[in-house]
């Protein structure tokens, strides 16, 4: 299973969210995983068409995702998924 990492900013909008290992194959199987766990989370991560949104990126290990469209990048059983949204302000 891979160990899913979120930055402490995403807890501001899901409070019991908490790092961990999940179930899947794929990035999207990850976030689908992970919105199960904790609900409404899939919807801040990616848009109506599955497209991942743009104040949010995914690593896979070191490497930001290739498929921000289908979140169709593999992941194995020791990877870590970091998962993060952009912030703005002054």
């Amino acid at each position: 299973m891979p160990l899913v990492r979120f930055t402490r900013h995403l807890r501001v909008h899901f409070p019991d969210l908490e790092d961990g290992d999940v179930d899947g194959g794929t990035l999207a199987d990850v976030v689908a995983a992970l919105d199960a766990r904790y609900p409404g989370l899939r919807d801040y991560l990616v848009d109506e068409r599955g497209s991942l949104r743009r104040h949010v990126n995914l690593f896979v290990n070191e490497d930001v995702l290739v498929d921000r469209a289908a979140l169709t990048d593999p992941v194995g059983p020791g990877d870590r998924v970091f998962v993060m949204q952009a912030l703005s302000g002054g």
